[in-house]
């Protein structure tokens, strides 16, 4: 069986920038990502590159940011007064605050620099503008349940 689309399938892939750091594999949690095809649940590039793959087959694969978490906007960085943020909040470089919009959904804030009256907060996903190397490894594709696919996700 094969991935495509109204498939459950279970992978292990490891996540590496072009500098070869690693950011993220499922072999640190020992278990496999499990996603339904066709429903977005992974980023573009790599669902698309996973398409046709079978069961015990492993692939390199490479996603343009444009195919994973987009270009980094710089309207998407903005400088606040820093009395705008909780007083009690130790600020750092790199620090990832969660915001809130007016609709109650949560976003992810990067600290990129700050002074005594400024803070200059990242609103792009923390991999914008990045190139992603992912080695995956198909483990799992079965047919999804009818359940499954009125869910639009894995089960």
């Amino acid at each position: 069986m094969q991935v495509a689309n109204d498939k459950v399938v279970s992978f292990h892939y490891r996540l590496t920038l072009d500098n070869g750091s690693e950011i993220d594999s499922s072999y640190q949690a020992g278990e496999p990502l499990k996603f339904l095809v066709g429903q977005g649940q992974i980023i573009p590039g790599l669902e698309n590159a996973m398409i046709g793959m079978s069961i015990g087959e492993s692939k390199e694969v490479i996603v343009e940011p444009a195919q994973a978490y987009g270009l980094h906007k710089k309207e998407l960085v903005k400088t606040v007064p820093r009395d705008q943020l909780p007083s009690d909040i130790e600020l750092q470089v790199g620090l990832v605050l969660t915001g809130q919009d007016e609709k109650e959904q949560e976003y992810e804030l990067i600290v990129r620099s700050f002074t005594d009256a400024d803070v200059t907060l990242d609103m792009n996903h923390p991999l914008a503008g990045k190139r992603l190397n992912f080695a995956v490894e198909v483990v799992e594709v079965r047919d999804a349940t009818g359940e499954e696919i009125k869910h639009g996700h894995a089960h």
